[in-house]
Parts: structure tokens; C-alpha cells; sequence
């Protein structure tokens, strides 16, 4: 981990911000001044590069040399960060280092690329396997862009060529892709002949026309990599593109030839034979357009994850990632840029090498280091590497942390029981994420499994032990290994022996996969163990010791993928015994996290990783903090839970359908549902039920498909998905009477989730790290998955409700009485985050201390201290207060006698209240709660 040189400018809390032509930098600097009000010292904003147009969320980059037009111009961000620095704040940058979208003209480099093949430029800025295993493929980029089979698609005149300026392209609706210049001459060749006839030999612009075709036939081949044939090929294709549009321009009569000759080529629908030339011209290119269905088994370039618009890019190439990071290093250069989270490490080749390379880069550009953490989900027991050079993570650890926190630990385990009895029998929950990462890798990363069998074959070749290994048996061992993982991927650079927590994990996978596997040779295991952790017998020449070393890289960068997918993507969407635990980073087996180890896990934060982000919510979370807030009320009243949980099926009933021998919804999925109203509903009067509805239908939608049991993204089943909508609409209708009966039941857990929400703010302000605040969650947010999370936020409301808080003194227990108005939650945020703001050096640099309450009622209380040579301060708060069942929130008498027991640099000081302004004095070592938790469940005390 990094250490914190004196010029580094470590944020005391950061401001998530997405940006879009909806919300432009322009629009981020109208609120700075809120921001800063509210206690923010870093404006953390989405990828500013240039996007495909329309983009919600701006990872969809198209070209990296640009600030995204859509979002301002460089004189925007320049003044967005005048305006930070005026108050004392700076900016944050996403960086996305490991993809493009690849589904825009936008994108010079990849259509570069499908022009001109493996003679481009820009052909080793993608990971393309240009020798992938089918033949047809060879030198080739495979697009899984058409909506049915090729030749379907052919044959009906969907696909076309066009003259445009010089360039000839196919276009396939509104996509459009560049036709390589060598095969130009299928067109311009009956034309030439035609024009000789009609004009004669020695016509100027026959004889221009023929130079032009003579010189194409000329140009080096798409498949001639050497450097000077590909800069050759460049210089004279930009020639004869110039020459042609300058002859077709002032020429009429030879652009009607050439648009008469492409109306021929382009077919007749209904006569197949005509497609003929059209079929050799398409074939004549670098790329073949295919069935979006072909992807899964057989596209050879590295993707995103399993989608096909976003391609991965070989960042770890110098050339390459001089290339993706030149504009926001020079940001970094002018003094806008104080840090950078880096999107998805776990996708990259080498994690560590890329780290050091952005590190020393920004720092040379910026002349100072700038604060790096890094978007890194943790497995069971997992830690960032210690030769990273970065301060930490985006926070989905502490958000997985905190959230455990306020779980009831027996109640969730009633819950969850009752939950497997009603779904039927379930295996395991570590046997169900294997079957779910199987599935990923059978349905959506087939492809890419079957070339690292195909590596791992021939690794197999090398020794005669290992040679009688078949590819099937491989690709089969393979599946079953990175399935059982514990972890996202390991970190093996294979240079430096693999390290032991690597050593472990990949031995605990292989462990699993052969006691699921009892039939298959255990030398098969051995051998896949072997190539992983890097052992390397006598005897092996240094391109085969190069060739291991690649593949055991390249499985890294799969096995994080299929992580994703198959957990975050699919097994968070089947299984749903209590909803609040299914988030990113979450471990499936055991979720609760105990008061002694939230403690201890802050404890290791503090001296490992204390400039890390800590977070709540996100732009990736499955649910916002306040809607997990709500739902783990439910593990503090399991029997009401299921009683209630009884009685709405026994109400809806008759909503259910069947579909294809199926009750639909079934039970996971209806409980799924109810837990999604939980989740959401709102209780205030004048609620719009209709766009409500709207957003449950859209999410269950999303969800079901996720699921990818009866229906998915892949092969919708509308039969299904119109069978659960229809249920959901039922349910919803006031006149059904369901509502009413929810309602009733929502209305303690609302109020008792409103606490844990405001427990949550205390906690994170004062937590070990950096905390991030999502936008629009400084007030109540209950929104789900994407693009739920991405509903505009209300400035106009922040800006008055803060303008509320700042013209009169409100107590606090006034905002109590109308909890919902939002006030509650902006004004502890506000207030948190300006004494955090106000005191940077204890919360940087100082010590944490767990403090306790002894006896029954300590069990509702998290506290801590963190202390800096005279600095200090105490964070309380209340949990599980409904299971206390003593008022909510208590009064202080509800608290009995109990009381902190203070740590010995507190005993004897006094401390003021952070939101009322209180004096407080400890009797003795003691701190009784009924004075700290009054009149909020939740407090900061400051050393006075």
C-alpha cells in the first residue's frame, strides 16, 4: 500500500457523480457550492473520455484522446475545477483501462482495425485471437452483430454497400463497417470496364481510375504485420481514398456507375444467387458479421465480461496505455486531477504492473502522487496485494461490513431456513455458485474457456506425462477448477514465485473440484494445479516456460469474469432468502458480520489500507444503502416476517398462473417481490402507485432474467416474464386489498429502518477511509440495480432543504417528527462530514479503538473512539431496535444503567455533542447511553 507524502491531497469525503449530456460539467459546478455545504471535499465524477453518444454512464469510451463533448468542453472542466479549488475541494476520475465500446464509427481504432486487419495500426491495441481454432476465422475479427443467421440476413437485402467521400462500407441497418481497399477492385473493376467502353481508354478519368485500381491491387495485405508495410499500407490507402473522392466529385456520371454497380451487388430479395458477389465482397474482410447468437462459442476477441459491444484492450502494451491515459494525464498535468479509481483491476493482465505504470505516470504528470484506489471485489479472507502501489479500494468491503452489521445473526438464520423449506431443497450455497459459474462458462464465456483449453492442450504436449490429457478432458478439469475458486482471480505474475495466499486458493479449488469429480484422473488435477501455481520441470526450452507463464495470465484475467457473472449476475438473482446480503462483494456463506469483527476488520484498515474509500452505495450496488437499511430490519423480526410472508401468499393466491407446468411466479420469485417492496415502498401520502409499479415490473424484469432459471437475456421466454408482470400488477392494485395488509406491516420496519440508515451515516463518517456518497443518497434513497440508480437527482430539494437547515437552528428531535422530508439524514451527513472536514488529521491519521457496553443491551450498541495526540472523538450507535422493542427511537430511560466503558484517554474529559451541541461528562470511566443516544439513536462526541 501507498503511504501519504505530504503533497498528496488525500479527500476527507468524496461526492459520486454521473455524468451525461443530461448532466453536463457545466451542471456539476452549479452544486459545488451545495457540495461543500454539505461537507464534500471531492467531486468523484464517471469517465470523462469520450463515449458512445447517449451514454448513461460513460465507460462505454470510443475514443480516449477527448474530453466527451456531450459533458462540456475542456474550458467546462477547467472551470468545474476552478471552482473545487476556490472552496478548497479538488476532482476524482474514473479511469476505465480495460475496455472500449467497439459499437460506433466513434471508435477510429477498432474500425481502423476491421479495415485493414491485422495490418492495422491499431491491431495489437485489442486482444484479437487472429488464429483462433476454426479455420474460417483465421486473420479475421468475428461481430456478432446480426439479429438472425447471416444468410438469412444476406438474403433478405439487410445488408448493404455504400459509396461514400472516397469510402465503400457495409452497412447493416443503422451499423456501418468500413470495406478494406484491396477489395474495392470487385466494384470499381466493371465500372472501369464500362467506362472504357462508353469513354474510351485515354478518357482522363478512365485512365485516373485505372491508376487508382492498380495501385489498390498493390497495397500490402491485411495480413502483412511488419511495421513498414503497415505504415506503408496506412500512407497510401489515405492517397487513393483522397484520389477517389476528388475523382467521384467532379465526376457525375462515374458516381452513377458506381452507385448502378453496388444496386446489382446488393441483390434482389427473393433471388439468392444475386447475393453472390455481395456474399465474396463481405468475405473479402478482415471481420465476418455473424448471428449475435455465435458469440457465446466463438468470438476471438476478449470482451468486457460477455458483452459484445465492449472490447478489451491490451493496456499493459506501453504504446497502448500511453495511448488511453494521454488526456487524462495531461487533466492531471494542468492540476485538475488530485486521484483516480481505476474500473474493474481484476480484468487486467497484470494488476501490479499496470498500478505501477499509472502511478508513475500521474505522479510525473501531476508533479506530486496522486491518491489511487482501485474498483477490487474482495473473496472470503481476501486483502489487497501488498506490492500495489495504491491507498485502497472503491469500498465494497466496508459496504459489505457495515451492512452485515445490522443483520441479526439468529433471525437471518430463521429466515434463511425458512426460506430453503419453501424453495424446495437447495444444495449448498458454495455448490450453488459453482453451478452458476458453470453455467457462465458454458452459456456466455464459452468461447474463452475453449482457447485456454486449447493453450492448456498444448502446454500438455510438452511432456509425455501430460500428452495423453485430451482437450475435452482439459476444458472439463478447467471448468470445474476456476468454478470452485474462492476468490475473483489470483495475482500470479509469473516472473516471481506465486504467493502463498495464491498457493492456497488455487489448492482449495482443485481440493473441491476433485471430490465433486471422483471419476477423473487425479493426475489431471495435479497437472492443471501445476501449470497455475507455476512449477516449471527440467528439461522445458524458454518458449515453452513463456508459454505456460502466458496462460496462467490470461486464466487470471478469466476467472475474474466469471466471478462476476456468475455470482454478482446470476446467483444473487436466484438465491433470495434475505435480498440486503446479495450485494457486490458479499460473502454468500456467511454475511453477518459480528461487533468484534467489524471492529477488527477497521482495526486492519487503519494500518493497512486508511486513505481507502469507504462506501454505502454505488452505481453498481444491487440496492442503495437505505433500502438494505429497511430489509435488515427483517432479520430482527423473523416470525412476523414469516407469518406476514404466509399470509400475502395466501392473499395472492389466485393471481398466480401456470406456465409451462410451472406455478409462476414461484416462491423464490414472489419473495423476491415482496422483499423488493420492502425494499422501496414508500409510506407517505400522495405516493404515484403507477410509475411505482412501473419500476417493480422493470426490476423483476431485469432480475428474472439475471436469473437465467425460466427466462433470460439471451432467450427471453415472454410467456413467463408477462405471467410474473401480471402478478406484480395484480398485487398492486389498491382494490386487491394486499396493500393495505403490507402497508400495516411496513410501517415499524420503515421507521426502524430510517434509524439503521442514520446508524450507517455515523459509522461511515467516522469509519477508517475515505467516505463516498453516491449521488442523491445525503438524502433518503431506496433505489435498486441499474438504471433504477440512475434516476436524475433533485438539486433544486437538496439545495432548500440545506438552506432549511442552515437558516434556523433545528433540534434534532424535530427532525425526528417528519423523518421522511429527508432532513434527518442531510443534517447528520452535513454535520458529520463538516466536523470530519474540520478535524482531518484524527480522522487520516488517527487510531482505533473499539469501545463496549457490557451487559444485554450492549449488543445494540456499535461504538468506537479514534483518537490523535489531543484530538478525539467517540462515534455511538444504536442497532436491532426493533427487536429492543423499547421505542423508536428509545428514550433514554429504555437504556437502563447500561453505559460505554470509555478507553483511558477519554476518562475524566468532557465531549460536546457533534449534532446537539451538548455537553457531556463521563462518570468516571463510564458514558451511560440514555445521555448519548438521545434524541437520536445515533451520535458524535468530540473531545472538548
Amino acid at each position: 500500500m501507498e503511504t501519504a507524502p505530504h503533497n498528496l491531497r488525500i479527500p476527507s469525503a468524496t461526492y459520486r457523480l454521473q455524468l451525461h449530456r443530461g448532466f453536463t460539467l457545466r451542471d456539476a459546478a452549479g452544486i459545488v457550492d451545495v457540495l461543500h455545504a454539505l461537507g464534500i471535499t471531492h467531486l468523484y465524477a464517471s469517465p470523462l473520455l469520450r463515449a458512445r453518444p447517449g451514454s448513461p454512464h460513460g465507460y462505454d469510451i470510443v475514443d480516449a484522446s477527448m474530453l466527451n463533448p456531450e459533458l462540456g468542453t475542456e474550458g467546462d472542466l477547467e472551470a468545474l475545477s476552478g471552482k473545487l479549488r476556490e472552496r478548497g475541494m479538488g476532482l476524482v476520475l474514473d479511469v476505465v483501462p480495460n475496455h472500449m465500446c467497439i459499437a460506433d464509427p466513434l471508435n477510429a481504432w477498432w474500425f481502423d482495425v476491421l479495415e485493414n486487419g491485422q495490418g492495422s495500426a491499431y491491431a495489437k491495441f485489442f486482444d484479437i485471437d487472429w488464429t483462433p481454432p476454426k479455420p474460417e476465422l483465421a486473420s479475421r475479427v468475428l461481430l456478432p452483430v446480426l439479429g438472425d443467421q447471416y444468410g438469412a440476413v444476406l438474403e433478405r437485402g439487410e445488408i448493404t454497400v455504400h459509396y461514400e467521400a472516397g469510402l465503400f462500407e457495409a452497412r447493416y441497418w443503422a451499423q456501418r463497417y468500413p470495406l478494406a481497399p484491396k477489395s474495392w477492385p470487385a466494384v470499381l473493376e466493371p465500372v472501369l470496364a464500362r467506362l472504357r467502353d462508353s469513354q474510351g481508354e485515354s478518357h482522363g478519368q478512365v485512365v485516373e481510375l485505372e491508376s487508382i485500381l492498380n495501385s489498390l491491387t498493390h497495397l500490402p495485405s491485411r495480413r502483412e504485420t511488419d511495421t513498414g508495410k503497415v505504415r506503408e499500407r496506412q500512407r497510401e490507402k489515405q492517397v487513393l481514398h483522397r484520389r477517389l473522392a476528388a475523382l467521384t466529385a467532379e465526376s457525375a456520371s462515374l458516381l452513377r456507375e458506381i452507385a448502378a454497380e453496388l444496386t446489382t451487388i446488393n441483390g434482389r430479395p427473393g433471388d439468392p444467387a444475386s447475393f453472390d458477389r455481395l456474399d465474396a465482397l463481405l468475405d473479402d474482410q478482415g471481420y465476418r458479421l455473424c448471428f449475435w447468437r455465435v458469440a457465446a462459442d466463438e468470438i476471438n476477441y476478449r470482451r468486457f465480461f460477455d458483452v459484445n459491444e465492449l472490447a478489451a484492450i491490451r493496456v499493459e502494451s506501453p504504446e497502448v496505455f500511453r495511448a488511453v491515459h494521454a488526456r487524462v494525464l495531461d487533466w492531471a498535468a494542468r492540476g485538475w486531477i488530485d486521484g483516480f479509481r481505476v474500473d474493474h483491476v481484476d480484468g487486467l493482465y497484470d494488476p501490479a504492473g499496470y498500478l505501477e505504470q499509472l502511478r508513475d505516470a500521474s505522479t510525473a504528470a501531476a508533479g506530486r502522487p496522486l491518491w489511487l484506489v482501485v474498483e477490487k471485489i474482495f473473496g472470503p479472507g481476501e486483502s489487497l496485494p501488498a506490492d500495489w502501489p495504491v491507498h485502497g479500494t472503491t469500498g465494497y468491503d466496508f459496504l459489505n461490513d457495515l451492512n452485515g452489521l445490522f443483520v441479526h445473526a439468529e433471525g437471518f438464520r430463521r429466515i434463511r431456513d425458512g426460506y430453503d423449506r419453501l424453495a424446495g431443497p437447495l444444495p449448498p450455497v458454495p455448490e450453488q455458485v459453482a453451478t452458476c459459474r458453470k453455467l457462465i462458462m458454458l452459456v456466455s464465456l464459452a468461447a474463452e474457456i475453449h482457447v485456454l483449453a486449447g493453450r492448456l492442450d498444448r502446454i500438455s504436449e510438452q511432456r509425455r506425462e501430460s500428452r495423453d490429457f485430451t482437450r475435452e478432458s482439459l476444458l472439463f478439469a478447467l471448468r470445474e477448477t476456476v468454478a470452485r475458486l474462492p476468490v475473483y482471480r489470483t495475482y500470479a505474475r509469473g516472473l516471481t514465485p506465486v504467493g502463498e495466499a495464491d498457493r492456497v486458493r488455487v489448492e482449495e479449488a482443485i481440493e473441491e473440484a476433485k471430490r465433486h469429480n471422483a471419476a477423473a484422473s487425479p493426475s489431471l488435477w495435479d497437472f492443471i494445479s501445476g501449470v497455475w501455481l507455476g512449477s516449471s520441470p527440467q528439461g522445458l526450452s524458454e518458449e515453452q516456460r513463456e508459454e505456460r507463464r502466458e496462460f496462467v495470465l490470461r486464466l487470471q484475467q478469466f476467472s475474474g469474469p466469471v466471478a462476476a457473472k456468475g455470482v454478482e449476475d446470476t446467483h444473487f438473482y436466484r438465491y433470495v432468502p434475505f435480498v440486503s446480503l446479495n450485494e457486490v462483494g458479499a460473502d454468500p456463506e456467511e454475511p453477518v458480520v459480528p461487533v468484534e469483527e467489524f471492529h477488527a476488520r477497521n482495526a486492519r484498515r487503519v494500518s493497512a489500507m486508511p486513505a481507502t474509500m469507504t462506501a454505502t452505495s454505488t452505481h453498481d450496488t444491487k440496492r442503495s444503502e437505505d433500502a438494505r437499511a429497511r430489509l435488515n430490519v427483517l432479520s430482527e423480526i423473523p416470525g412476523a416476517w414469516s407469518e406476514a410472508v404466509g399470509r400475502w401468499r395466501a392473499m395472492n393466491a389466485r393471481l398466480r398462473t401456470v406456465v409451462g407446468r410451472a406455478e409462476t411466479p414461484g416462491p423464490a420469485e414472489e419473495l423476491a417481490f415482496y422483499q423488493t417492496l420492502v425494499a422501496t415502498r414508500e409510506l407517505h401520502p400522495g405516493a404515484d402507485e403507477e410509475p411505482y409499479g412501473a419500476r417493480i415490473e422493470a426490476y423483476l424484469t431485469k432480475a428474472l432474467r439475471e436469473a437465467k432459471l425460466r427466462t433470460s437475456w439471451i432467450s427471453p421466454v415472454e410467456d413467463y416474464e408477462a405471467a410474473v408482470t401480471r402478478f406484480v400488477r395484480g398485487a398492486l392494485r389498491p382494490e386487491h386489498g394486499f396493500l393495505a395488509d403490507f402497508d400495516a406491516f411496513l410501517a415499524p420496519v420503515h421507521r426502524a429502518g430510517l434509524l439503521n440508515a442514520l446508524s450507517q451515516v455515523v459509522l461511515k463518517a467516522t469509519a477508517p477511509g475515505v467516505p463516498d456518497f453516491y449521488q442523491g443518497t445525503e438524502l433518503w434513497s431506496r433505489r435498486l440495480v441499474d438504471p433504477d440508480n440512475r434516476r436524475p437527482v433533485d438539486w433544486k430539494r437538496t439545495r432548500a432543504l440545506l438552506a432549511e437547515l442552515d437558516a434556523a437552528t433545528v433540534p434534532p428531535a424535530a427532525l425526528l417528527e417528519s423523518p421522511e422530508d429527508g432532513r434527518l439524514k442531510l443534517f447528520a451527513t452535513r454535520e458529520a462530514l463538516r466536523f470530519r472536514r474540520a478535524h482531518p488529521e484524527l480522522f487520516r491519521e488517527g487510531s482505533y479503538v473499539p469501545v463496549s457496553a457490557p451487559g444485554p443491551l450492549g449488543a445494540h450498541v456499535v461504538a468506537f473512539a479514534r483518537i490523535a495526540g489531543s484530538q478525539g472523538a467517540l462515534a455511538v450507535t444504536a442497532r436491532h431496535l426493533l427487536r429492543l422493542g423499547r421505542g423508536l427511537p428509545p428514550p433514554p430511560e429504555a437504556w437502563d444503567d447500561a453505559a460505554l466503558e470509555l478507553p483511558e484517554a477519554f476518562r475524566g474529559r468532557t465531549f460536546r455533542c457533534v449534532f446537539t451541541g451538548r455537553t457531556l461528562r463521563p462518570d468516571g470511566p463510564r458514558l451511560r447511553l440514555g445521555d448519548v443516544l438521545t434524541p437520536l439513536p445515533a451520535a458524535i462526541l468530540a473531545l472538548a
